[in-house]
């Protein structure tokens, strides 16, 4: 019997100015299977299920759901035809219930009032149906992240949908909310509905998807069964070369203490305590990784540490000078350097050039700033250096720094840190929204930089990057550590305990405190 495809797209194409998205796609995706879509920044995945979902109009092309076409390319054509799309970043209402938030906008009515029971029995049933284990009537305020994104997905099951697109749907969830995840996408697939999902984490392409396509450059260089690939095969066919995807960290020496935090707290913007109390030491030579689900006081603790923020109470100590609350200049001059969360918010300036962007920090000093004037020529001989070493593109010192892809906007920014030499680096979420070879040139930086003898705070969302690249690592949760464990003696399972509260092992108090220098320690590769 034939396999029958639940989405057809043929010839896709899709141009913006200068930049040519899809070019003559092709994809199809079977009923009842899970696909998954992979490829670098830039790739054109995302604009290709923008048009399957309506968001956009081809230039050129067709699109056929379960064998009929969609002809006006709108959101609400493709729902009707039984698409559903759960995005990155939830739209979900905060002061809403569950229940309520699913029928937004398609609200069960009895004569002119809208029929609360039904719709509560209508998720309900859902959430059973599935095991979604939802409470109809529970605040969406009061949720976890892997339970909004339950949210959505009944949001889109309740509209009828068949076909489910998902954008980087384990991005913000802990292991435990990822296998649950798993759970329920494999329970829609015997149900009988479609699922295709973007991601870049290539253990879950192979351990979800039934078959991947994989694209480069706007096209589709390959679709392979996931059980006949592995993740190696899949990055080359991504990036067109292999790339090392595990990073292996030699021995550490750790020294002296290089940066020490102390009960430090801080309010929030409506005065409720985003930091409680928080101790932290790094020595130089090591790499502290905090981890923690996203807004769980990581961003509160990093702006402080780098002058960006002020705290309420405690104290920050850089080599024994107290920063706590000084300006981000006085911090930087002291040694701090700063790869930001958000570099296009905080670490470039997008109208700048790169040379521009490469001295920023340092441009009020020699041999950048003479007299009050930009040494141009010493500005671009400095990006002609940094732009050779760390392989830019393009490798034009005049190119303005929003022009760069983004694993050139986050190339850039390490070159201009790391070449302060600092004495404390600090990355937040240094590898976010960057090509698979671009993690790899981080990772192996980052290294670099701790066996240079600096001292590393590494803040990510990413578990597998947090344990390839620690010494140590810290859990955060609702703004305190939790707990801190060598990195070598603990797993992921573990540390998403901790990272929602459920862990049961050891506090701060009673891990392992920093090794001396010299003290040996095991080397980990990882993922």
């Amino acid at each position: 019997m034939p396999e029958t495809n639940a989405i057809e797209m043929r010839g896709i194409t899709k141009r913006y100015p200068r930049v040519l998205a899809n070019d003559r796609v092709d994809l199809d995706v079977r009923e009842g299977e899970i696909h998954a879509i992979v490829g670098e920044n830039g790739a054109g995945k995302s604009t290709l299920m923008k048009v399957l979902y309506g968001l956009v109009p081809p230039d050129a092309g067709e699109v056929r759901l379960e064998g009929k076409p969609l002809v006006r390319h709108r959101p609400a054509d493709a729902i009707r035809a039984g698409v559903g799309m759960v995005h990155q970043h939830f739209m979900l209402v905060d002061t809403l219930t569950v229940a309520e938030n699913v029928i937004l906008g398609e609200e069960p009515t009895r004569g002119v009032v809208i029929d609360a029971a039904a719709a509560r029995e209508r998720v309900e049933t859902l959430s059973g149906e599935y095991g979604f284990e939802l409470d109809p009537d529970e605040l969406i305020e009061n949720l976890s992240v892997g339970l909004e994104q339950r949210v959505e997905i009944v949001k889109v099951l309740y509209r009828g949908a068949r076909i489910l697109i998902l954008d980087e749907p384990t991005g913000v969830l802990t292991p435990q909310e990822v296998r649950e995840l798993f759970g329920i996408l494999r329970a829609l697939r015997e149900s009988g509905r479609t699922i295709v999902f973007i991601t870049h984490k290539l253990d879950e392409v192979i351990e979800l998807a039934d078959r991947v396509t994989v694209m480069r450059d706007g096209r589709v260089t390959g679709i392979v069964d996931a059980a006949q690939t592995t993740k190696e095969e899949l990055a080359k066919m991504m990036v067109g070369r292999y790339v090392l995807l595990r990073v292996t960290k030699e021995e550490g020496s750790p020294g002296d203490t290089v940066l020490s935090v102390s009960g430090l707290s801080a309010a929030g913007r409506k005065g409720t305590e985003v930091l409680r109390d928080v101790d932290i030491e790094i020595r130089s030579g090591e790499v502290l990784g905090v981890a923690g689900v996203q807004g769980n006081g990581q961003t509160e603790l990093v702006e402080i540490i780098t002058g960006l923020r002020r705290a309420s109470s405690g104290r920050v100590t850089l080599n024994g000078a107290d920063i706590t609350n000084r300006s981000p200049r006085h911090i930087r001059d002291l040694g701090v350097a700063h790869i930001p969360e958000d570099r296009q918010a905080r670490g470039l300036v997008l109208d700048f050039t790169i040379a521009e962007n490469l001295v920023l920090g340092r441009q009020h000093r020699e041999p950048f700033s003479r007299l009050g004037r930009l040494c141009l020529d010493e500005m671009n001989d400095h990006a002609a250096r940094l732009i050779e070493e760390h392989d830019l593109r393009p490798a034009d010192p005049a190119t303005e720094a929003a022009n760069l892809s983004g694993g050139n906007q986050q190339k850039l920014i390490v070159a201009r840190e790391f070449d302060c030499e600092p004495a404390l680096l600090v990355a937040s979420q240094p590898t976010r929204g960057v090509d698979i070879g671009a993690v790899e040139f981080v990772h192996t930086s980052l290294l670099s930089m701790r066996d240079a003898g600096a001292a590393v705070l590494l803040v990510s969302a990413e578990l597998s990057e947090i344990m390839t690249l620690s010494d140590r690592i810290a859990v955060m949760y609702r703004g305190a550590i939790v707990a801190t464990f060598d990195g070598d003696a603990v797993g992921e399972e573990e540390l998403g305990l901790h990272m929602t509260g459920a862990g049961a092992g050891r506090s701060e108090s009673q891990a392992a405190p920093p090794r001396a220098a010299g003290a040996p320690q095991r080397g980990r590769a990882g993922s």
